[in-house]
């Protein structure tokens, strides 16, 4: 029995190895959404200052359209926003905005109007309630929403245009064909 008590520890560390080896060959961007495939959660946003409307449910009738998670605050909304403006420019695809969490909802019409406004409506979450309807974990996020309303896709983080090509937009293409 003594002789094999050395082998504990071994045992030991290979499994926490393998458990550690298996953790890495996972993707970390690959958060599952509860929401998938279920309706865009209930909303009725204020809009920013300066704006006329803000952002509801209601607007997404009908067409396979992206609900973008953003904030002045957040630095990767900057990397993605010039992604979005050209989808804009393009009309290939309408998109939302929610900003999220400004100390002054004035700060989020400032950085539109710096940086470009891509999106058909933009509704103010300050208190964040609604990000929390939709299980998000930070900014940005952006929900790919099908015609009937349905969430059918979950991007978290900013949208490159790598990640538009190979991962967004293969999906919009796919809604707008069912």
């Amino acid at each position: 029995m003594k002789r094999f008590f050395f082998l504990v520890p071994l045992i030991v560390v290979l499994v926490v190895i393998g458990y550690f080896g298996l953790g890495l060959t996972r993707d970390p961007k690959l958060l599952p959404s509860a929401l998938i495939d279920r309706p865009f959660p209930q909303m009725d946003l204020p809009p920013l200052p300066g704006y006329q409307k803000g952002f509801a449910t209601a607007d997404l009738g009908g067409e396979v359209a992206l609900v973008n998670i953003f904030g002045s605050w957040c630095v990767a909304c900057q990397v993605e926003h010039p992604v979005l403006m050209a989808l804009a420019k393009s009309g290939e695809i309408p998109i939302y905005g929610i900003d999220w969490k400004e100390q002054d909802p004035a700060d989020g019409t400032a950085w539109l109007k710096r940086r470009g406004d891509p999106y058909r409506l933009v509704g103010n979450d300050q208190p964040g309630r609604a990000i929390i309807d939709l299980g998000v974990t930070g900014a940005p996020e952006t929900f790919v929403v099908d015609r009937a309303g349905r969430i059918r896709y979950k991007q978290i983080g900013p949208i490159t245009a790598d990640v538009w090509e190979l991962e967004v937009k293969p999906v919009v293409d796919r809604l707008k064909a069912e």
